[in-house]
């Protein structure tokens, strides 16, 4: 229903970056966030992210990718920010809140952990699993 919304030329952009915004980003990247808070993005997952949103925001901005625009102008247009700012916002206010809790819950006690003793040289050993 709201992609047909969002692709419907008949209703205009400001049209539909009023009711598909909530609180600077889009309703639809909301879902998207659940948990991110303890991802770990690298560069390729990162650079998946971006260009799932990015292909969301060109349909929702009436452009395709022959129509040279570039990911800036499009976010610019659309008045939102990236959804990377915001993966790293939930990471950082994740932390301020285990800084918080008392010492002895699990997030804070596992945000020091480290493991003890030595790792074995070479190669896994074969679980059965792998064979």
């Amino acid at each position: 229903m709201v992609s047909s919304f969002l692709i419907n030329s008949t209703y205009n952009l400001s049209t539909k970056s009023d009711i598909t915004k909530h609180n600077g980003m889009l309703s639809v990247k909301i879902p998207l966030l659940y948990g991110s808070e303890t991802w770990t993005i690298k560069a390729k997952d990162a650079r998946i992210i971006t260009a799932a949103e990015m292909k969301y925001m060109r349909r929702t901005a009436g452009y395709t990718w022959t129509d040279y625009k570039t990911n800036v102008q499009i976010a610019k247009k659309l008045k939102i920010t990236p959804i990377l700012n915001k993966v790293l916002e939930n990471k950082r206010n994740w932390i301020q809140h285990v800084n918080r809790i008392s010492r002895n819950r699990l997030p804070r006690v596992m945000k020091h952990y480290s493991p003890t003793g030595r790792k074995n040289h070479g190669r896994p050993l074969k679980r059965l699993l792998d064979t």
